[in-house]
């Protein structure tokens, strides 16, 4: 691993590779191309567990998120991905029905999941 510390790319794909559990999902909510350099990813990443207190949440919490009347469809998936992720073992049958529940009752995308 000395040999190749000045090589960013391998050293992301090898930093990656250690992640498991909460810090891998949270690693995959990143937005893409949003890490510039190792540097920085170990600065978020350090950021975000150095005072990381674990909170255990329950499929349940995705109830609580729900489709702002501004935001995109796409906006919503991507923030309600993000809680999901951060749920260790989440129900998918709860997420989905939590999901559903997070749509307007109005929005087409919910008359055509059900």
């Amino acid at each position: 691993m000395i040999l190749y510390r000045n090589n960013d790319d391998l050293m992301y794909k090898i930093f990656t590779t250690t992640l498991q559990g909460e810090a891998q999902d949270w690693f995959y909510t990143l937005p893409p191309q949003s890490i510039q350099s190792l540097d920085e990813l170990s600065l978020v990443f350090t950021k975000e567990y150095s005072s990381y207190r674990s909170i255990k949440k329950k499929s349940d919490h995705l109830f609580n998120v729900k489709k702002n009347p501004k935001e995109s469809i796409r906006d919503y998936v991507k923030r309600f991905k993000a809680e999901k992720a951060m749920i260790v073992g989440c129900n998918d049958s709860i997420a989905r029905v939590a999901f559903q529940k997070g749509l307007p009752p109005d929005h087409l995308l919910l008359r055509k999941l059900i």
